[in-house]
């Protein structure tokens, strides 16, 4: 038996990096899961190469957009019957520059990668989980929801806010069965870190390599972790052995973030 036998997971931006290694963990402990992601084309190769049969399934959508949020978790309800694990793994961040020089498109676009897409699918995810007195919310945040960094202050506060909101919403459902989490990783190599990252890098004055070594270097392991690291959290979150964990910001990062 898996530790997921039986539960229905849907995972953001699951057709790659984390979202991705999350999910094959998912089905591997027994669960069926609903991944999501704007391009139809990475989603179809997705499925084929996890050829993980009706035990996966793919949903459309950008998580900037209210709507393909909530039709989502919805979309996951109308294909498994239920909802009992969301992790709202998708975001990012781009146009980094400092706050003197910071466009508010910009920002904006980052809190509506992180932030708003993570409130609109915990909001509609809860509204059938708290029907059914069970359920387990996973928030992607990262090791800069806890520290600041300079130059990429839209995806600090983007991820600051993801775990006061994580922290507020465990208050709220802790009687009812319901945990609500979030992850907190260290640099990890993903496509999107290598799409980003550059420019990041740039913009706080060094090359994507020395970001690279940055982050290692803080570390006690002085490695980056990689994304199975985290997929194995999230295992542990989803199921029974994580009933006692909730409002954590649990950091998966090498032991760089202080606390």
């Amino acid at each position: 038996m898996g530790a997921l036998d039986g539960r229905v997971a849907c995972i953001t931006g699951g057709t790659r990096g984390i979202g991705r290694a999350t999910a094959e963990a998912f089905v591997r402990e027994g669960a069926k899961v609903v991944i999501n992601g704007r391009s139809e084309e990475k989603g179809a190769a997705a499925l084929q190469e996890m050829g993980a049969g009706d035990s996966v399934h793919f949903i459309a959508g950008d998580v900037k957009k209210r709507e393909d949020c909530e039709a989502l978790i919805q979309g996951t309800v109308d294909k498994y019957g239920k909802i009992d694990i969301l992790f709202a793994n998708a975001g990012g961040a781009s146009n980094h520059a400092p706050v003197a020089e910071l466009t508010d498109e910009a920002m904006q676009d980052s809190l509506l990668w992180n932030f708003w897409h993570t409130f609109w699918c915990m909001r509609a995810a809860l509204g059938h989980m708290i029907p059914q007195e069970s359920g387990r919310i996973i928030n992607m945040s990262s090791v800069e929801g806890k520290v600041g960094k300079p130059a990429i202050s839209i995806y600090v506060a983007a991820k600051h806010a993801i775990n006061g909101l994580t922290k507020s919403a465990a208050q709220e459902v802790g009687t009812l069965g319901i945990t609500v989490n979030s992850v907190c990783p260290g640099a990890i190599e993903t496509d999107i870190m290598a799409a980003e990252g550059p420019q990041a890098a740039e913009a706080m004055g060094m090359t994507y390599e020395g970001l690279l070594d940055v982050f290692a270097q803080e570390s006690a392991i002085k490695r980056l972790n990689e994304v199975e690291d985290v997929a194995e959290v999230c295992v542990l979150l989803a199921s029974d052995a994580g009933a006692g964990i909730t409002g954590s910001m649990i950091s998966i990062d090498g032991g760089s973030s202080p606390y």
